[in-house]
């Protein structure tokens, strides 16, 4: 059975940063994509960012591109993002998802394994 776990989160101040934490575990191989996204008050589950876990590719949201960096490391399983230049409007439940393959998914259907989300509150 996998598991998906999300830490990290929690509050900061505009322009301040957050680190995200996903690790993955159970799976009988280690290929999967994984992606962070995020649900507002009052709006729909968006993707903010995916990692592929052929060749590192990445995509990014248009509204975090340049402010949000997806990365991970194999040997644990784990996938981060680092959040910089953090705006009120990305305040949100921030959720981890992984699916089997590489290819850079980026709609939710798409990912079968979820992660318990975790809060982020950006202050003005």
């Amino acid at each position: 059975q996998v598991h998906v776990l999300a830490s990290g989160g929690g509050q900061a101040q505009t322009g301040g940063f957050l680190r995200l934490s996903c690790s993955i575990s159970g799976g009988t191989n280690n290929f999967y994509t994984m992606a962070w996204f995020r649900r507002a008050p009052g709006k729909e589950r968006d993707v903010v960012a995916v990692n592929s876990w052929s060749g590192g590719r990445t995509y990014y949201a248009d509204a975090v591109k340049g402010r949000f960096t997806i990365s991970r490391d194999n040997d644990q399983n784990t996938v981060y993002l680092q959040m910089t230049s953090l705006k009120p409007e990305d305040t949100a439940v921030y959720y981890c998802a992984a699916r089997l393959g590489s290819a850079l998914a980026n709609r939710a259907d798409e990912y079968a394994y979820w992660g318990q989300g975790t809060q982020v509150t950006v202050s003005s």
